[in-house]
């Protein structure tokens, strides 16, 4: 799910839906209503023009902003976990990256039945359309994140891979396009350049290039764009309407059954065997919850805000993430990690300045061919 959110100087072995604008939502309130779905999968007109004026509020929504705070409050205690686990108690990644599916699977099959107000029940028919497809395709990409992930930094330096990661935006606009039809204006995408670019420069030290390294990095950020877009269709998409506990329980299921026997393969049963104790076992329990919390808080922002602006708070994220570590870690702070922080902040504000502007851009043109529509009507009946 969203996944791979880490400063520079840490490790992170998962990746999570580090993932929104919503045609449709079945995550848009948290009490004890229920959302109902025909049998052909449609929503009514007002549950549709309920979703459009949240698809317009996007962050300032007071709930999606909460659970943008959410999302970030977790997914630093989730990362500052990860640290702690692989540094100080020397565990192995690929048994921390198994232990967080395994819990988000406990934790999402408990999610089902206890929303705990991140989103609103849905009663349906069955299954939606291609479920069991949907699930595997959605946990085989999680899990390649995590393994890709891990064999970037094998070869590279966290910091290089951050600074692949600062390119996702793009990526993000390019998927969305083919894979849900969604129209970025050109305004909003030259806004990313700043963006892209700050975060490039908060974590362009001891940068260490490696072909397979960048390579792999280059395969986990696409992968994770791609599982972030997907999903947001699943959540979202009139014809699916996953809520965001059955997305992170199936698709945790079926990383696991994938990740099971890669496991075997990858993980030094003997390190295992060594560093296993009360405290690391507790450790791991704790950060698979956080980390938990960190995927669906994600999932549920993805109900309110386009996937481009999705990604933007993911690599916002990741800015935040790296000076959070600077402060607790006392990591040491560059001339080049100020500047980025600055840029990105600017293309931040420039970012929400330039899609309210492209929204005004289509709402006139959508004005305009209808009434170019009308007149042409009216010519043809004189």
């Amino acid at each position: 799910m969203i996944e791979g959110d880490l400063p520079t100087n840490s490790l992170h072995p998962h990746s999570s839906p580090d993932h929104l604008s919503a045609p449709e939502s079945s995550s848009n309130g948290g009490g004890d209503a229920t959302a109902v779905i025909m049998a052909n999968g449609k929503p009514s007109r007002s549950r549709k023009t309920s979703v459009q004026d949240k698809e317009k509020l996007g962050l300032f929504n007071v709930r999606a902003f909460t659970f943008l705070l959410l999302w970030y409050f977790f997914s630093a205690c989730t990362l500052f976990l990860n640290k702690y686990i692989l540094a100080t108690l020397k565990s192995d990644p690929t048994l921390l990256g198994a232990m967080q599916m395994v819990m988000t699977t406990i934790f999402g099959f408990i999610q089902m039945y206890l929303p705990m107000g991140m989103y609103t029940p849905v009663n349906r028919e069955g299954k939606p359309p291609n479920f069991w497809r949907n699930m595997i395709l959605v946990g085989t990409m999680r899990f390649s994140t995590v393994v890709l992930g891990l064999v970037a930094l094998k070869f590279v330096a966290v910091s290089f891979t951050e600074t692949v990661k600062s390119s996702a935006p793009l990526f993000t606009v390019i998927i969305s396009h083919f894979l849900i039809g969604e129209f970025t204006g050109v305004y909003t995408v030259l806004s990313l350049i700043p963006i892209m670019m700050g975060l490039a420069l908060c974590s362009a030290y001891e940068l260490s290039f490696n072909i397979q390294g960048f390579l792999a990095a280059l395969a986990t950020n696409l992968t994770e764009c791609i599982q972030n877009v997907y999903s947001k269709l699943l959540i979202s998409g009139e014809k699916y309407r996953y809520t965001p506990a059955e997305l992170q329980f199936y698709t945790s299921i079926a990383s696991v059954v994938v990740q099971v026997p890669a496991c075997y393969f990858m993980m030094d049963l003997d390190k295992v065997h060594r560093t296993l104790d009360i405290t690391l076992f507790s450790s791991l329990l704790l950060n698979g919850i956080f980390f938990h919390f960190q995927s669906i808080t994600a999932y549920v922002l993805m109900d309110y805000i386009s996937p481009v602006t999705h990604s933007v708070a993911n690599t916002v994220k990741r800015a935040f993430l790296i000076w959070l570590s600077v402060i607790l870690f006392g990591n040491p702070v560059t001339f080049l990690s100020g500047l980025g922080t600055i840029i990105v902040t600017i293309g931040v504000l420039l970012y929400t300045k330039a899609k309210e502007h492209d929204r005004h851009l289509l709402e006139m043109r959508e004005i305009y061919r209808k009434d170019a529509v009308d007149k042409e009507i009216v010519v043809r009946q004189l």
